[in-house]
This record gives structure tokens, C-alpha cells and sequence, in this order.
């Protein structure tokens, strides 16, 4: 059937804060704090959604059970250290509970959502719209065997409910309707499968709730972190668990598209991939709070897909390692806020970015260090990289923070550049079997550092910067220490990281660098704080012997976590609102290496 707009379709009022993350560590879904999934993509992460409220309105898919008549729920939260969400509402009839959650899948992605009674006797509604492609598609719906079925094209999905309760078909949506009392439940079960293919297994949803909560906390009970905030510790790697597609390891940076950083923006991007520039923190999160299974998996899934010519490494990949991105704008979405365009795909994976060179060697360094199982290929792949390098690392790039606006000669680039020769160098010199060109290493090595500390350091305001010779800075700046380019004592290591605090400081919080008068970001508009960088700017403190600013900071940071823990990418300072894709992977392995860094022991600075 063709898409249709129904009426006056309810626009998302939301905040990217109100939602809550449940998945299956294939996708992942969106859950408002009014019982409605505004997002869902299946059957993988990076697949079409067929609820997409999120960025449009109602007939645009969604899939809400709430008491009828109200509006946001009382009160929600995690089960203790799972991914499994209870939402509650407080009536004038009574109290009932919606627990939602998404099991680990044999064969088929289903979504559980159990109503329960908790006292008096409340009415609840169901109403399913369920829009394919992206809410572009509007699916044919029939009975079967005690199933509502919805089919389009390649997709469908099957509906049930236990016990079952009165359903009925109306304006393009699947509705239902009926009463619990205290101690009452009703299941539903919402099951995705290829609609070539018979009818999917069932599974037990009382079984699924049950087995779900005793992995997840089997699961978390291996955090190795026992310091201040281990809840948000441990809920942030959940939920870098939750967006790690298991079949491959890759973790990727988001679960949503295009959730502005400017709302009425056009800095909507695509985050439901993997980037290779997180690869050495995530990697250093995983290891060091004990999940090395976890570290094992994403450094394998970063060799299969850096794997061929050097010159073709790119710096996103898809959760398998698929290359191709290609970036398109969906014009039948009104986007997040009124935030157009809204994108699949990502352009920037065709962008040059040398950093990521130095991120995969001080990746495959440190899980070499940690005593991770070696790969035979995997040295031969850092070799080849390391030629690679010697003849490219003057070429200018986009950057880490892919620029739009052409390339240039980044100062974090070059430092990269220098990790991966410094890793290069050290791997020699610690490991006597392997082989390499060690001389020409250590001088690529010098001369990076002497070229950067020339080109990229500004003497006048003691200050490395953000290219060449500019006036701008950047606030990966603030990685020089921790990536060892100096020493955390050296004056130049201290003077860039009180410039970057005065020069991007944004109400007690950092910008990544100046989006509003950038020459070099190309697009219009600004931005909000990086969540990441306020982070990195803690560690920078600490590392510079200000503890007691550090803590302080990251006190505020983890203030930002939503009710249930989540962070996006941004935050708006000035309206105190999240912005940007969520939950974002790069903040909350910020929050683990933070924690980590500060209270891994008690020396303050």
C-alpha cells in the first residue's frame, strides 16, 4: 500500500534525552518516556528502521503502550546492571508497568514488551504503526495464527500477544486495547524475518525477560572498576556492549542517523557505523575495566577491515566491514526537530584522514601489550601500513572531526602520524622475532616531531594549534600527553591545554574547535559542547597535575547522563539539553577512560 500522511500526525516533542536504549547486539531501539519505540532499524543496526517517529511524526512509524488518556510515564529505569528497561505510570485507576527489552536472538530480531499490573486495575492501549524503508513504506497487514502480519517487499513482521487481547486495524496502524489488574501481565511480541521465509520460531517472553536479566548481569559482573560512579561506569559499558554487533565485533559510534547538533541544523550525519578513530580508546576502556573477550573481538573486526592496500584505509567501516557508504538524504523526513536534511550513509568515508593510521598501530600496539592472541597477518598489515606513511604523511587532510570545508595540514593529524611510527619503533624493540625497518622508522619518527613542534606550535601564545600556522585550536589537542608526543610537565603540554580551555571553553564545557568562524569546517552554523573533549579535558588536567579540576569536571560530566545513564554526543550548555546522536559510544568510553584515569588510584595531583 502507498504511504499516506494521517491527518495531523503528531510531531516528536521529545528530547534526545528522554529516550532509552534496548537492543539484541544487532540493533537497537529507541524508547520514549511515553512507552512509544520511536526508533528502530532491523534487522541489523545499519538497516532500514520501520519506526522512524523519531524523525518525523507518528505516521512515520512508532509503537507505543501507555494507560489510556496519559501522557509521560512516572518513573523508569534499568533493572541494576541490564538492558532491560521498566517504565511506569501512576493513574487515578491504578499503577502499571511496561517492561521493555530486546533478548539475545537465536535466528530472528524480536522486541518484548510485558504489561503488568502493579495495583488497582488500569486500561491500557497498544498502537503500532509500522513503516518500512525508513518510514517511506506502509506495510499490508492480515491475521494468521493468532498474528497480526505486516508485509512489504522484503520485510515482515509478526505481532502477538499473550494472552491475547482485542486488536483491531485502524487508520493504517494496529491498535489495542484491554485492562490489567494487580498481578496481571500481557506479553507482546514483535518478531522481524525476511517475508520469503516461513514464519519465525517462537520464543517464550517471560523465558526471554528472565535469561536477559541473568546474562546482562552475569555480563557486568565482570567490570573490573570499583571506584566513584561505578553505576555510570558499568552503564556505560552496557551500552558500548549494546551498540557491538556480535556477529563481527565491530562497535559502532551510534544507534541513530542524523540527531542534530544544532537543532534546525544541517550537521545531521549517519553514526551506525564503526570508526577506526575510536579504536584505540574503546580498545584501552575494554581492556582496562576487564572485558577483554569484548577488546579481542573489536581488535579482530578492525584487521579484517583494514586489511588490503594502505592507500585505500578508510576511516569508517560498516559493522561487517563493508566499504561502501554511500550518502543519501531521505526528503520524506522532517527530521529531528526540524533538523534537514535527514542522512543514511556517510560521505566522509571517502575523506583522507592519516590520523586513523596512528589509531590502528596504537591499537594493534596496545593489544599486542595486553597479551592479546596474535594474528599472523597482523604485523605484515602494520608494516605495510608504515610504507605507507613514509611517502603520504606531508599530504594535507580533513582531519579527525572530517571537515567539509578541504584539506589541510592538521597538527593532530602529524601526531598521529608520529604514533604510528613510535608504535612501529617500540614493537621492534620490545618483540626480537619480528622484523621491520626499524632505522627508518625511528627517523620518520624525529622528523614528524621536529616538523609538528616547528610548523604546528605557536610560540607567542605557547600553544600548539589546530593546522599549520593558523590561530585556531582543536581540542584533540589536549591528546598530546596521552598519546606520549611530550611529556604531561612540558610547557608547551600545559600552555595548549589552558589555551584550548580558555580559547573552546563553552559554559564549563569544550567544543571540539570554533564551528562558527572556522576557515576550515565548510558548513554553516554551530554546535554544541563534545562531550568526548570535556572528557579528554579531564584527563589533560589530571595528567598536568590539577586533579581536584579534573574530578570536579568530570562530576559535571556524569551530571549529564540522562535518568537512565545515556549520554549523545553534545550538549547544550545554555538550554541544557543532550544533542547529537545517541547513545554515543565515543562519550561514554570517554566517561570509562575518565573514571579510570582519576581514580585508578588515589594520587591527586
Amino acid at each position: 500500500m502507498a504511504p499516506r500522511q494521517a491527518g495531523k500526525p503528531e510531531r516528536v516533542t521529545s528530547r534526545i534525552e528522554d529516550y532509552a536504549l534496548i537492543g539484541d547486539e544487532q540493533t537497537a531501539a529507541l524508547v520514549g518516556r511515553d512507552g512509544s519505540i520511536d526508533w528502530l532499524c532491523l534487522p541489523r543496526f545499519d538497516s532500514g528502521s520501520c519506526f522512524a517517529r523519531l524523525l518525523g511524526d507518528e505516521d512515520h512509524g512508532h509503537w507505543r503502550i501507555a494507560p489510556r488518556g496519559a501522557d509521560t510515564c512516572t518513573r523508569r529505569a534499568y533493572r541494576s546492571d541490564t538492558l532491560v528497561l521498566d517504565t511506569e505510570w501512576e493513574t487515578g485507576d491504578g499503577t502499571v508497568r511496561v517492561t521493555d527489552l530486546m533478548p539475545q536472538r537465536e535466528h530472528a530480531p524480536d522486541v518484548v514488551r510485558i504489561v503488568e499490573g502493579v495495583s488497582g486495575r488500569v486500561t491500557v492501549r497498544s498502537t503500532l504503526r509500522l513503516r518500512f524503508d525508513h518510514g517511506s513504506v506502509t506495510p499490508w497487514v492480515r491475521r494468521s495464527d493468532g498474528h497480526r502480519v505486516a508485509v512489504a517487499g522484503p520485510d515482515s513482521v509478526w505481532l502477538r500477544a499473550e494472552p491475547d487481547v482485542r486488536t483491531w486495524g485502524e487508520d493504517y496502524g494496529t491498535h489495542s486495547e484491554f485492562t490489567v489488574a494487580e498481578g496481571e501481565r500481557v506479553a507482546f511480541v514483535l518478531t522481524w524475518h525476511p517475508s520469503h521465509e516461513p514464519r519465525p520460531t517462537l520464543i517464550d517472553p517471560y523465558e526471554a525477560l528472565e535469561s536477559s536479566v541473568t546474562d546482562w548481569r552475569r555480563w557486568a559482573g565482570q567490570c573490573g572498576y570499583d571506584g566513584p560512579h561505578r553505576d555510570a561506569v558499568v552503564r556505560s559499558l552496557i551500552t558500548l556492549k549494546a551498540l557491538t554487533y556480535a556477529p563481527t565485533g565491530g562497535i559502532l559510534a551510534a544507534a541513530t542517523t542524523s540527531l542534530p547538533e544544532k537543532p534546525g541544523g544541517v550537521r545531521n550525519w549517519d553514526y551506525r557505523y564503526c570508526w577506526l578513530r575510536d579504536s584505540t580508546l574503546t580498545l584501552n576502556a575494554l581492556l582496562a575495566a576487564g572485558y577483554r573477550q569484548e577488546a579481542e573481538a573489536w581488535r579482530n573486526w578492525l584487521l579484517r577491515a583494514v586489511a588490503g592496500d594502505p592507500a585505500d584505509l578508510q576511516i569508517m567501516y560498516g559493522v561487517a566491514g563493508e566499504r561502501r557508504l554511500p550518502e543519501t538524504e531521505l526528503p520524506w523526513l522532517p527530521g529531528f526537530a526540524g533538523s534537514t536534511p535527514v542522512r543514511t550513509g556517510n560521505g566522509a568515508v571517502d575523506q583522507l584522514q592519516l590520523d586513523v593510521y596512528g589509531e590502528v598501530m596504537d591499537s594493534l600496539f596496545l593489544a599486542r601489550a595486553a597479551g592479546l592472541p596474535t594474528r599472523p597477518h597482523m604485523w605484515a598489515i602494520q608494516r605495510s601500513l608504515m610504507q605507507f606513511l613514509k611517502s603520504a604523511w606531508r599530504q594535507p587532510d580533513e582531519g579527525l572531526w572530517e571537515v567539509r570545508g578541504g584539506r589541510q595540514q592538521f597538527v593532530h593529524s602529524k601526531i598521529m602520524v608520529w604514533v604510528a611510527a613510535d608504535r612501529a619503533v617500540r614493537t621492534l624493540e620490545r618483540y626480537d622475532e619480528l622484523e621491520g625497518d626499524l632505522e627508518g622508522w625511528r627517523r620518520l619518527r624525529d622528523e614528524v616531531h621536529r616538523e609538528v613542534c616547528e610548523k604546528g606550535f605557536d610560540r607567542e601564545r605557547n600553544t600548539f594549534t589546530q593546522t599549520y600556522g593558523s590561530r585556531e585550536l582543536d581540542a584533540a589537542l589536549l591528546l598530546v600527553p596521552r598519546v606520549g608526543f611530550l611529556p604531561p610537565d612540558d610547557p608547551r603540554v600545559v600552555g595548549t591545554v589552558d589555551a584550548v580551555r580558555d580559547d573552546l571553553g563553552h559554559h564549563g564545557f569544550l567544543r571540539r574547535y570554533d564551528t562558527e568562524d572556522s576557515v576550515v569546517d565548510g558548513l554553516p552554523g554551530g554546535e554544541g559542547a563534545f562531550l568526548v573533549c570535556s572528557f579528554w579535558l579531564a584527563d589533560a588536567l589530571h595528567m598536568t597535575g590539577r586533579t581536584e579540576e579534573a574530578r570536579e569536571l568530570f562530576e559535571r560530566l556524569v551530571g549529564l547522563c540522562n535518568d537512565v545513564g545515556l549520554l549523545a554526543e553534545e550538549y547544550d550548555p545554555v538550554h541544557r539539553r543532550q544533542l547529537g546522536n545517541f547513545p554515543q559510544a565515543f562519550s561514554h568510553v570517554g566517561l570509562v577512560n575518565t573514571a579510570l584515569t582519576l581514580f585508578g588510584d588515589e594520587e591527586a595531583g
